[in-house]
């Protein structure tokens, strides 16, 4: 399933019921709620559900967990961005496509989050901020236009698809666990880009992808200890 319709063909997808800018409001309350508590549920089997876990030492053990906190905060931050696009798109089947590709990510929250507590470790302390944080940005970007709402999508989940293949040169060989959840989040991500994409979304500034990548830095080397 594409996560989004080109934007010339919504005029021809409908909603199943117009939501009031008050219930909608509502309701990314409480799905950031649930998402910070994590209450998340995956629709699809984890990757690893079937892999034997291996034992793995203290130093092993720490790595893995340090680095699957640091994904689980991009899932955070995933969900975060876009539910608030969804909130301040005027095209009623794109919002649509935000909110489901929202769905379809928090098989990736509940994946890590799963991961972590057989780990024996804990998210981030800081996901409220984190979660924050997206939040802004995807009502900041969905303000200029759908096109740039969705070029941010790109840009995104470029940098977590790198992101990705960083963590798996550096997760230790005998945790496959974590490195079959790592390797499906990564195929995912890459797909998620082309669909936005495909759909037409705009090339962002220079300067504006220089900004990201140094918020993702700060991001993720403060959720590694954090």
């Amino acid at each position: 399933m594409s996560l989004f319709r080109s934007i010339s063909d919504h005029g021809n997808c409908r909603m199943r019921g117009p939501l009031t800018p008050l219930d909608a409001w509502l309701s990314a309350g409480e799905h950031a709620l649930r998402t910070l508590a994590g209450a998340s549920v995956a629709a699809r089997p984890s990757p690893a559900a079937n892999l034997p876990k291996r034992a793995l030492d203290e130093t092993e053990r720490r790595l893995s967990g340090a680095l699957m906190r640091v994904n689980h905060v991009g899932e955070v931050c995933a969900q975060a961005l876009y539910r608030a696009q969804s909130l301040v798109t005027s095209d009623a089947a794109l919002r649509e496509r935000f909110i489901e590709a929202a769905r379809e990510e928090t098989d990736h929250l509940a994946w890590t989050k799963q991961r972590l507590d057989e780990l024996g470790a804990r998210p981030s302390l800081l996901n409220p901020l984190w979660y924050a944080g997206a939040f802004g940005i995807g009502l900041v970007a969905g303000r200029f236009s759908d096109r740039t709402s969705l070029g941010f999508v790109v840009e995104t989940e470029r940098q977590v698809e790198q992101h990705l293949d960083g963590h798996l040169q550096r997760l230790p060989m005998n945790d496959g666990a974590s490195r079959a959840i790592v390797e499906r989040m990564k195929d995912d991500e890459a797909l998620h880009a082309m669909q936005a994409t495909q759909a037409g979304a705009a090339e962002l500034s220079a300067p504006v992808r220089l900004a990201m990548r140094l918020a993702a830095r700060v991001m993720t080397r403060v959720a590694h200890r954090i």
